[in-house]
């Protein structure tokens, strides 16, 4: 049996309803919208009747902050319900599945959750299409039913081969452009032109997973294609900016840097060219080290020790810019995935994030991306959300917004 329980702040704690409430109002320009519920949905199987109802009050609600419900009357309200797509990590639902299985010491439960928005007020069908385009984030999430399950279990059909795309090396430039549209690949058309001549070469076509490990690993994600993205030609309108670009383009020359100019190699020439000058003689470096580690000395109890000093920094533009919360988690995560792995203890965090301006109207917006406030607002959730989870608050936050 699917047990199923409603979850929503108390009027005055509903913080996340304000906050939807103000940005459809005052970005979105719904002036007709009145008020916003937000209220979370779980749904749990194989567990019993009376653990359920024990866990209704110390796993799934936090009674001095919230109201439970059964059944939930949304009577007059436009209703509307958001999952994760299969195979998108819930963190609640996980979370709210371990914390049972503690109580009961007994199986894990499935348990599946959902957002259930409730806007009220004379709403148009344009209005209630913006704002669930504004709250619906297609690459992580969707659109859920109201009705009630049967049961929670999933059932996948298990591929008995690796799918070829049978006709990929035959495709001409629009097909190519197609096959990206209708793949969700990250790659861009001349990309896929690429690895198209590349599988000529082979005489064959590629398979499904191929063409998938490829995208992935080509993204901004993985490669930092921009940062990696060869400098041809390059004109500045401010003096300065000439100066420090000559400076760079000397200092390659005295290293005699044959790699191709990018904003990486700007980053890291300094490095390059002060350990030839015998400046950097304190730098730890090993194969296993991919963070910035200096040699220092420590007074511990009285007693002199050789330690290690890391710097790690970690850039997620790419996921950041497409699933903002999931993107920004992961970029401190990256940062502090070493320290976590027994190396060192981590004393802190500082996230500094760059962004267009997200004071724009969300009418505004490129056409495929998200809003600017939605990136800027998440990710500061994510970013948060990891910090809370191993116990290091961000110390220094520094955001920094431009037009261009």
């Amino acid at each position: 049996m699917v047990y199923r329980i409603f979850v929503e702040k108390k009027k005055e704690l509903a913080n996340e309803a304000k906050a939807l409430l103000s940005d459809a109002r005052n970005l979105l320009g719904i002036s007709n919208l009145e008020d916003v519920r937000v209220i979370n949905r779980y749904d749990a199987e194989n567990i019993s009747s009376e653990l359920f109802e024990y866990s209704k009050k110390t796993v799934f609600s936090e009674p001095q902050l919230d109201i439970i419900y059964d059944d939930v009357d949304l009577s007059g309200a436009v209703v509307f319900a958001v999952e994760f797509l299969p195979g998108q990590f819930d963190q609640r639902a996980d979370s709210a599945a371990q914390c049972i299985q503690i109580i009961s010491q007994g199986d894990r439960p499935t348990v599946r959750t959902a957002k259930v928005y409730a806007l009220y007020g004379n709403l148009s069908e344009d209005d209630i299409a913006q704002i669930k385009k504004y709250v619906i984030n297609p690459v992580e999430s969707r659109e859920a039913t109201l009705d009630r399950f049967d049961t929670l279990k999933v059932e996948y059909d298990i591929p008995t081969e690796v799918k070829t795309l049978d006709g990929f090396t035959s495709l001409d430039r629009a097909g190519l452009e197609q096959f990206v549209k209708d793949m969700g690949l990250a790659m861009d058309a001349d990309d896929i032109a690429f690895c198209q001549e590349y599988f000529k070469s082979e005489q064959r076509d590629p398979t499904i997973t191929e063409i998938r490990m490829i995208d992935t690993y080509w993204s901004d994600h993985c490669r930092h294609t921009t940062f990696l993205t060869v400098i041809d030609d390059v004109k500045f309108e401010d003096e300065l900016l000439q100066s420090a670009y000559d400076e760079y383009i000397n200092v390659r020359k005295e290293l005699g840097r044959t790699k191709p100019i990018c904003l990486m190699d700007l980053a890291t020439v300094a490095v390059k060219y002060l350990k030839t000058q015998g400046k950097l003689d304190k730098l730890d470096e090993s194969e296993e080290i991919n963070a910035c580690t200096v040699k220092i000395e420590v007074e511990a109890d009285g007693v002199k020790e050789p330690w290690l000093l890391l710097f790690k920094n970690e850039t997620h533009n790419h996921p950041t810019e497409i699933e903002p919360f999931g993107g920004a988690a992961t970029c401190i995560g990256g940062a502090i995935r070493d320290p976590l792995s027994g190396r060192a203890y981590v004393y802190g965090a500082m996230r500094v994030t760059g962004a267009a301006d997200p004071l724009k109207k969300v009418s505004e917006t490129i056409k495929g991306k998200l809003p600017q406030r939605k990136i800027v607002t998440t990710a500061a959730a994510g970013y948060s959300s990891y910090g809370n989870q191993i116990g290091l608050a961000t110390g220094s936050v520094y955001e920094i917004y431009h037009h261009g």
